[in-house]
């Protein structure tokens, strides 16, 4: 560790502590591994970080980690911001999933002050829960739900549930009505999708063949079907790679077959990264006796990303030639995409999914990160449904046999809830997710465009105290992402962020290229020989912030994760002088070497493959360790991890933390901030969330706020 950069972490920490009261950050062991791609030597200083095994990994990640905690329990505003933290989570009961069946609403929500969620069923007006995590924790490890479905008729139910946030599911099956978990466990179940046939007697569900924390951990899954009460073990394969000759498709390929209550047809669903799928179609009773014929209805260049079957008809949600998407039938019987006919033509809106009640197709959409309903009638006419706000829709589900729909809403200062949409298009709030008692009345939000080089307007957010004055001395936190085609930054209520809005703070989110805000051409222009506009987008938003006297970089803080790391890390990259800290959430900074974690292969589509040429020029591109240069004057960076993380290996943030610390010159802190009881953040609990909320934003504030008064 540089003097400079010493010196600089010490003057983070209260004035109580002293030098020895914190330990030195672990100096990595450097030993390249040179690689030729393309004639192209990269050279990578520590590949032995890809190995969890080694001796020294686990050490180094406790002493970056105890490095870091030791100067952010210090920092003199964290107690502080916890404790509004832990106030502001504690009050808020956050709604995640809904299913309407027969005679029962089932929900997924964490109630105030529950320290993770739970999955409840409500009947005949009553609520109870089915399935409450927390009461498997243990003093050193918790557990939390997955994923779940109901059968139709509501009596059954498939869930899953995985420990410390691994996200490697263990699927469990409960008799709804008596709260009986059945004997039935079946590993290996993450991303199960089940699917029930109509009579509840069994589902279709995914199963991964890979092993657990290896490159092939999602490759050549398979399908099967589970009868209820009988041996799991024995479930037949309905199908894998190389069991059809007639269905050809890649190991990164994850096939799922789908039933339907109000249809003898299947489905079979070829998915990987991308948006759109492969859909197939075949006689129920074929499929079940193990002699289906497959007939294709949608290939992945007919961009389907959504269907919805009804009987003999077939709808499919496309992008093919329509960006923003849009809706065509076809039978299910003799499918063709060719000769489908429009029922839903392009519009301004960007559609995104269905759900279909008695009167017609719910349709859930937006327009520019806002959130928009309308319905396909039964009657052919399509019709919009007014929202109680602008914010973000973020599910609809509804029963095929009862009129109306389940919608959950949220704005930045409107709480999350499910609200109900009636036959009449009417909305009312359920009253399912009670409000919190958060006095938003204090707190202002605008949407803005900053101007991007090539002239593309790109939105974003921000949310402050009212009264703000623009002159340039206003810490900012503003967050991007920008991949998948996803709207990540989307209207959701402030929640934990208000605490740092309460110390002065700006709180932004930038829509950045690369997400699905105005629809596939969107994602495109943020993909792949395209990506830098991501991080260039996050620039020009900084620059327009700091032009409207919002902020100005001494005070100015990016932030991101998962994919987002990429945003951060290129951003800091090309231009340090912008930033006065950045923060880096389980953030994707090798790319390069996505050949060495489980999440990895099946990533291909939207990064590009190192075997081609130009994947290996787009991986290159985007991969912000390789990318750190001896000398430079990096702003200050935290970096966190969790070493159960599936999604993006903890070698990720560990290279590029122990690449900053030897190559910044700029006597900023580079922090590395280790969960050892969390994986990518789907199963953190509140206590998890809150105390990594309280390190981000006490570490910003004292290099905004603090820096600036030194």
């Amino acid at each position: 560790m540089k003097p400079a950069i010493y010196a600089a972490l010490l003057a983070l920490a209260a004035s109580a502590a002293t030098a020895a009261d914190i330990p030195p950050a672990p100096v990595a062991r450097v030993e390249p591994v040179s690689d030729t791609y393309f004639g192209e030597a990269i050279v990578d200083r520590y590949r032995w970080m890809e190995n969890d095994k080694d001796p020294e990994w686990l050490p180094f990640l406790k002493q970056q980690n105890a490095h870091t905690r030791a100067i952010l329990d210090t920092l003199p505003r964290r107690d502080e911001l916890l404790k509004r933290i832990q106030q502001l989570s504690g009050d808020i009961a956050a709604p995640a999933h809904m299913q309407k069946t027969a005679a029962r609403l089932f929900y997924q929500q964490r109630p105030a002050g529950s320290n993770n969620f739970k999955l409840f069923v409500r009947e005949n007006g009553k609520d109870r829960v089915l399935v409450d995590p927390t009461k498997l924790d243990t003093k050193d490890s918790h557990i939390s739900l997955d994923w779940w479905q109901a059968s139709p008729d509501g009596s059954k139910l498939a869930y899953g549930l995985s420990k410390d946030g691994s996200e490697d599911s263990v699927l469990h099956i409960m008799d709804v009505r008596s709260g009986t978990i059945l004997k039935e466990r079946i590993a290996d179940t993450q991303g199960a999708s089940p699917s029930w046939l109509a009579d509840s007697s069994g589902f279709f569900y995914n199963q991964l063949t890979g092993k657990v924390n290896t490159p092939e951990r999602f490759l050549d899954s398979q399908v099967r079907f589970h009868k209820v009460g009988s041996d799991a073990g024995k479930d037949p394969i309905l199908m894998k790679r190389g069991l059809d000759p007639a269905v050809q498709y890649e190991n990164i390929q994850m096939p799922l077959i789908f039933a339907s209550s109000h249809s003898a047809t299947a489905i079979l669903m070829l998915a990987d990264v991308r948006q759109e799928k492969r859909i197939y179609t075949a006689p129920l009773k074929d499929v079940l006796a193990r002699k289906a014929k497959w007939q294709l209805a949608a290939d992945f260049a007919d961009e389907v990303s959504e269907f919805d079957l009804t009987g003999d008809n077939l709808y499919l949600l496309s992008t093919r030639s329509h960006p923003r998407g849009r809706i065509v039938k076809t039978s299910a019987k003799a499918p063709s995409f060719a000769s489908a006919t429009e029922v839903v033509p392009e519009s301004t809106l960007v559609l995104q999914s269905m759900a279909r009640a008695r009167e017609g197709l719910y349709i859930r959409s937006i327009d520019g990160g806002l959130g928009r309903l309308q319905r396909l009638n039964n009657d052919g006419k399509v019709t919009s449904i007014a929202l109680p706000f602008d914010g973000t829709l973020g599910a609809i589900d509804a029963d095929q046999d009862a009129p109306g729909a389940l919608a959950i809403l949220s704005g930045w200062l409107q709480p999350t809830g499910i609200w109900s949409v009636n036959a009449d298009g009417k909305l009312a709030d359920t009253g399912i997710t009670p409000k919190p008692a958060i006095d938003v009345s204090a707190y202002t939000t605008e949407r803005r465009f900053a101007t991007a080089k090539d002239g593309t307007q790109i939105p974003y957010s921000v949310i402050y105290k009212k009264g703000l004055k623009l002159d340039g001395k206003n810490p900012a936190f503003i967050s991007a992402y920008g991949s998948y085609g996803a709207a990540a930054y989307s209207p959701a209520f402030a929640g934990r962020t208000l605490a740092l809005v309460d110390q002065g703070a700006v709180v932004g989110y930038a829509n950045v290229r690369g997400g699905g805000e105005f629809g596939r051409e969107w994602h495109r222009a943020g993909q792949l020989e395209n990506k830098p506009n991501t991080w260039r987008d996050l620039i020009a938003v900084c620059e327009d912030m700091q032009a409207k006297g919002y902020t100005s970089p001494a005070y100015q803080a990016i932030g991101g994760r998962s994919a987002g790391g990429i945003t951060m890390g290129r951003a800091l990259e090309e231009r340090p002088d912008l930033f006065a800290a950045v923060v880096s959430g389980v953030g994707w900074h090798n790319p390069l070497r996505y050949v060495a974690e489980q999440n990895g292969y099946g990533e291909e589509p939207e990064w590009g493959a190192i075997a081609d040429a130009a994947g290996f020029k787009a991986l290159k591109s985007i991969d912000s360790y390789q990318q750190v240069v001896d000398g430079a004057r990096y702003p200050a960076i935290l970096l966190t991890t969790g070493v159960t993380d599936p999604r993006v290996a903890p070698f990720h943030p560990a290279k590029m933390a122990a690449r900053l610390q030897t190559a910044t010159a700029s006597g900023k802190p580079v922090l590395l901030r280790v969960d050892f009881d969390a994986g990518h953040g789907m199963g953190s609990t509140r206590a998890q969330q809150d105390a990594e909320a309280a390190d981000t934003y006490a570490f910003i504030l004292s290099q905004t706020v603090g820096a600036a008064a030194r």
